[in-house]
């Protein structure tokens, strides 16, 4: 039964017979390319064909085209550094797709670690010890006539962290450091768990740890030692461990401001018998930081100790004085503190004595005026400050703008004086004041008012009560008169003044005056009518005044306006204002500042006890309008208030812009020199620097230059790579912080200025012929810091090469025989170098050399071939004429076995399929036998079986112990463990012992008493496991004790696991036991490093007829060493010795000794 397939063109006739199959599909080939074919299908069998079967519709010969497609096994792969990882892609698509891979959006390139592999259905990205740099995004991309596809696979390797980044110093103080950093750009793959900060006195080289449990990426170094510098060191930790250092740069522990200057010096600006009152100002300098506070201090003028006065710091600038003695002069001085200490001390202010000062006398009245004088009288002080008046002093003035003159030069013991020596129809005005016994002045009297130097005319005079000398004190609400008796020729007109102004009669307001007396009379006082009445009384002789003051006992007025906001931020300004003018007859005892919102109708109080006439207000909101209050108050209660216009809170300055036009002039191969211009604008505020950054063309991160702020537009950016690309940006920082980043600079390279490289070495003649000569040289020690374009070659006269490739030259075209010498130059793209020295003179002549072999440090290691592969052994020589090359290996014929092919400086041998039976000595010799190479290598397989037989040591009541040795053949690579395999005789059936035995014997535990067992040893390497051998059947039984009759000596019975160093973990009990043969019964003794072992209470011997033992409880390091046992009778002595080691909690290495043969005289390849 078979099929026939038939097709033709649809748009032909005839149909062709396309195959013949047995199944009921077909391929059919050679088709033309987009050309619509029919198809038609005829089953034969042996009674010949069916009717054919068309399909039914036209098909066109083309490519069935299929998207790409990726179906990813996992998004995201992670991997521990050091190990493997392989990225493994299914792919679809027809045809099949190009596969192409990126890596952060560039292509990915193979490596030595990467490999990519490309197969029909799926493609592998292989990883070999991941690293940091394969981290990233994988980018797979498949393409084909039917479109696209693309996926993205995350690749992190779990790692230590990368160092931090970014170490600042936020704050230092005289015994603390505030530090701040960035995390690491690389975080390992898992988050960072914390960061570990150690310090060092740059003075030592020892680092301590502060902490080692650091969250944050701040620290603040406390218990620092003020003046001293240190340097800090940041770790980050995650759960891979401990990333690399990063360390700062050396930090001084102190304050970055000095000590305030001294203070104005202080005044007395009150002074009694009982205190002082002191002021000063503030001192000019205040050391970089706010005066905190005063300290005052006071001596005696004839003492030399100074005593200080205040014990708390003192907040203001006065300070009353207390302790003080009636009489006593006392001096004063001060000293300003701030956070850094106390400043120099102020002058010390003349001295002041403790008293009480002397009142004013009485106003002075005038009893009599002639052409030149006038006779005053006046009223003795009222109080004379605790000592007697001695005298007066009286003053004159001329009118109308004339300075105070003395009238007396004596002293005046009377109340009247006649003043002399005035000028006719001149005006004057008179004045006393008075002086005790303690010589302290008191303050001028009330001016007698003009007087005008007459005859014959009396001035006109007032009499007024006394009472009204003093304030006069009215309540609110009662009436208050003022009366006055009034004399003077002629007839003296009245006039009656308020503040100034002549008082306007109201219905509450009266004036009474007769040619003797007037009278002002005020009914129903309120505040306003507090104020200075006075009386004026004028006539031809003159013109006299008399004030009254008066004060209305009521409520304060509002205070003084306006209210003016100063100081305005975010979130506070300073309110100030003046004391009002009216007081209400009382002294203001504090002000009541209160706020509100526009938005709001109800006032909040902001501080109700405040004595000063400012106040700052704080914890305002931002962007919030406010109004303003302040309301006056004395014992009579709060006043009217002064409101302020609606301020809104806002800060009256922003950022500066950025600066401009940021360039480098001097580029050297460390350091850069950067100018700019400055801000066009600095927001309203100063710019106080600038912060300039830099960034590796190749980085993304902006690196800080600057620690300190830049004042001028320059700076010079040191610690540069050599090499390397650097942008820059600078920021300008005011009170409102940084500004917006410049504009990025141009790119810059760090390099040194291009010189002229210095000369090439000496050239050395190395080879000739009859025509040409050839010369090498080193190339300068200096290429002036641009690469060497090529050299130039000259001999007598000059020859140039511009682009020689090597450090070597033949010049052709010489004489034969003919001598000379050769000198080059050094060619960079600055010019051309010094000429070289001279070479010595050679000749123009052929050359010989002897054979020899250029044998490198390669020839020296062993080549290991794996089993039935291929190798080479390569051999370079030299030698003029070129030498022939002979391969020798005893008993074999290596022409026949290998291949050999030879140039004119190397011969090599290649073996295919090694085997075991090419190991062996190789020689080569060239020319006449002048050197001789030995080549060993080594065909790695499985080791041979174990050397036989396997020893039976000790049998116990279910232990046995076993011994065998080493194979003869390791497989050329070391036995790296043992595999032991047991049977019970009655079965065939082996069981596995251990797999992973180290050394060459092993003790059995855990089998059956009185049953019989065959055992089987294998040996392992890392290429396969050996074949076997079989030890002899063994009994397991009792232990059993070997009798001697009495003449035979004593022997010691020492089991096999004692014949090797005995290995005891640390606080285990170990029990060193021995059989003893011997009769009679000997004396026993054990010995530990040499000494008697003494028993303790971790140590004790247990001795029996037939067997010895050391306990030890809880083993520890210091048990470890050599056990010797010693036992003696009448026929003789034995002794054994056994060596443990106590392995103690820490880790150790333990590495096995394998013999190996030592070669000689040969060349490792």
């Amino acid at each position: 039964m078979c099929y026939n397939v038939e097709f033709k063109p649809k748009s032909g006739d005839k149909w062709g017979t396309a195959c013949t199959v047995k199944v009921p599909e077909a391929t059919i080939p050679n088709l033309t390319p987009n050309e619509a074919y029919l198809f038609r299908v005829i089953a034969i069998n042996e009674k010949g064909k069916s009717e054919p079967k068309e399909l039914g519709l036209p098909v066109v010969a083309k490519d069935v085209a299929i998207e790409p497609s990726i179906n990813l096994l996992f998004n995201t792969y992670s991997v521990k550094s050091g190990k493997d990882l392989t990225l493994e892609v299914p792919v679809r698509g027809r045809p099949k797709p190009v596969v192409s891979w990126k890596k952060d959006g560039l292509p990915l390139k193979q490596t030595s670690s990467v490999t990519i592999l490309n197969t029909a259905t799926a493609s592998k990205i292989i990883i070999k010890e991941a690293t940091r740099e394969h981290v990233g995004k994988y980018e797979i991309t498949l393409a084909n006539t039917a479109g696209t596809a693309n996926a993205d696979i995350g690749v992190v390797v779990l790692d230590k962290p990368g160092p931090p980044k970014g170490i600042k110093v936020d704050a230092v103080t005289s015994d603390s450091i505030t530090l701040s950093w960035s995390p690491p750009d690389y975080d390992g793959g898992c988050s960072i768990s914390n960061y570990i900060v150690e310090k060092r006195d740059t003075n030592t080289q020892e680092w301590q740890m502060i902490a080692s449990n650091v969250a944050r990426t701040s620290f603040k170094a406390g218990r620092l030692t003020h003046g001293a510098e240190y340097q800090f060191r940041i770790y980050a930790v995650n759960r891979y461990g401990k990333s690399a250092n990063l360390d700062s740069s050396g930090i001084t522990a102190m304050y970055n401001f000095k000590q305030p200057g001294p203070p104005s010096t202080p005044i007395v600006k009150l002074a009694t018998k009982s205190y002082m009152l002191v002021t000063w100002n503030e001192p000019v300098n205040d050391g970089g930081s706010p005066v905190l506070g005063y300290h005052l201090e006071m001596k005696e003028r004839t003492s030399i100790l100074w005593t200080k006065m205040n014990r708390g710091m003192i907040k203001d600038t006065e300070y009353k004085v207390n302790a003080i003695e009636e009489g006593m002069v006392y001096e004063y001085r001060v000293y300003a503190e701030n956070i850094a200490g106390i400043g120099k001390c102020s002058k010390a202010c003349e001295g002041v004595a403790a008293r009480d000062p002397c009142d004013p006398p009485g106003t002075p009245v005038i009893t009599a005026i002639t052409r030149t004088s006038v006779s005053l009288s006046w009223d003795k002080p009222e109080y004379d400050g605790g000592a007697k008046v001695s005298g007066y002093t009286i003053e004159r003035r001329d009118l109308p703008e004339g300075r105070w003159t003395r009238c007396n030069f004596t002293n005046v013991p009377e109340t009247h004086y006649d003043v002399t020596g005035l000028t006719e129809s001149s005006q004057y005005d008179f004045r006393v004041i008075a002086k005790n016994a303690a010589g302290l002045f008191s303050e001028p009297s009330y001016n007698t008012g003009p007087i005008t130097v007459k005859a014959d005319v009396d001035p006109p005079r007032i009499m007024m009560d006394v009472k009204f000398r003093e304030t006069v004190l009215v309540k609110a609400g009662e009436s208050l008169k003022i009366n006055a008796d009034l004399a003077g020729r002629p007839a003296p007109v009245i006039s009656w003044t308020k503040d100034g102004k002549e008082i306007e009669l109201r219905a509450r307001i009266q004036i009474v005056s007769t040619d003797t007396s007037t009278s002002v009379v005020v009914k129903d006082c309120i505040r306003r009518d507090s104020g200075q009445y006075a009386l004026t009384l004028q006539n031809i002789g003159g013109t006299v005044t008399m004030p009254i003051n008066c004060v209305i006992l009521d409520k304060p007025g509002p205070p003084a306006g306006p209210l003016q906001i100063t100081g305005l931020t975010a979130e506070e300004c300073t309110l100030s204002w003046g004391p009002p003018q009216e007081i209400g007859g009382a002294d203001i005892t504090h002000y009541v500042v209160e706020k509100r919102e526009t938005s709001r109708l109800a006032w909040t109080v902001v501080k109700g006890d405040l004595t000063k006439t400012y106040f700052k207000v704080t914890g305002l909101l931002k962007g919030n309008e406010y109004i303003f209050r302040v309301l006056a108050v004395n014992k009579h209660g709060p006043g009217e208030s002064l409101e302020s216009d609606a301020v809104k809170i806002t800060d009256p300055y922003t950022f500066a812009t950025a600066p401009t036009s940021v360039d480098v002039t001097v580029i050297t191969g460390d350091s850069m020199t950067l100018t700019w211009c400055k801000s066009v604008s600095d927001g309203g505020s100063p710019i106080i620097g600038y912060v300039i950054e830099r960034r590796e063309k190749t980085g993304m991160r902006w690196i800080r230059v600057n620690r300190d702020l830049v004042v001028e537009c320059t700076t010079v950016a040191t610690k540069l790579r050599k090499g390397c690309e650097y942008d820059y940006r600078v920021y300008a920082e005011n009170a409102a912080g940084l500004s917006p980043p410049s504009e990025r600079s141009a790119t810059f390279r760090a390099l040194d200025p291009l010189v002229v490289s210095s000369r090439p070495t000496k050239p050395k003649i190395v080879n000739s012929t009859k025509d040409s000569i050839t010369i090498v040289w080193k190339p300068p020690t200096n290429d002036g810091g641009a690469p060497i374009l090529g050299y130039s070659v000259e001999y007598r006269d000059y020859i140039r090469k511009p682009e020689p490739e090597s450090l070597e030259f033949t010049v052709t075209g010489l004489k034969t025989d003919a001598e000379y010498e050769f000198s080059v130059k050094a060619i960079n793209k600055v010019g051309s170098s010094v000429r070289s020295l001279f070479s010595d003179a050679a000749a123009a002549m052929d050359r010989t050399a002897e054979p020899s072999f250029d044998v490198d440090i390669e020839m020296h290691k062993v080549l290991i071939v794996k089993h039935g592969t291929a190798f080479t052994l390569n051999v370079p020589f030299k030698g003029k004429p070129v030498p022939s090359v002979t391969w020798v290996k005893e008993g074999v014929d290596l022409k026949v076995r290998g291949t050999i092919e030879s140039t004119k400086s190397n011969t090599s041998l290649t073996l295919e399929k090694s085997t075991r039976n090419d190991s062996g000595e190789y020689s080569v010799t060239i020319e006449s036998p002048l050197g001789k190479i030995l080549i060993i290598f080594v065909v790695l397989d499985k080791p041979g079986p174990p050397a036989g037989p396997v020893e039976i040591g000790e049998v116990g009541e279910t232990t046995v112990c076993l011994k065998w040795a080493p194979p003869e053949y390791d497989g050329g690579s070391p036995v790296t463990n043992y595999i032991v395999l047991k049977r019970e005789t009655s079965t065939p059936t082996w069981a596995e012992v251990s797999t992973s035995i180290a050394r060459s014997a092993i003790k059995v535990n855990k089998l059956t008493k009185g049953e019989g067992y065959q055992f089987r040893i294998k040996a392992q390497n890392r290429f396969g496991v050996s074949d076997h051998i079989d030890s002899q059947p063994v009994m397991i039984k009792l232990p059993y004790i070997t009798c001697v009759d009495a003449c035979g000596a004593p022997a010691i019975d020492l089991p096999p696991e004692y014949l090797d160093v005995v290995q005891y973990k640390a606080g285990t009990s170990v029990k060193l036991r021995v059989g003893i043969i011997a009769k009679p019964l000997p004396t026993i003794e054990w010995l530990k490093d040499g000494k008697e072992l003494v028993a303790t209470s971790t140590i004790s011997v247990e001795s029996t007829t037939d067997s010895s033992a050391v306990l030890i409880k809880d083993a520890a390091r210091l048990h470890t060493g050599s056990y010797e046992i010693k036992i003696k009778n009448v026929l003789g002595s034995a002794s054994a010795t056994i060596r443990i080691e106590i392995l103690g909690i820490s880790c150790f290495v333990f590495a096995s000794l394998f013999h190996i043969p030592k070669i000689h005289n040969s060349y490792y390849v």
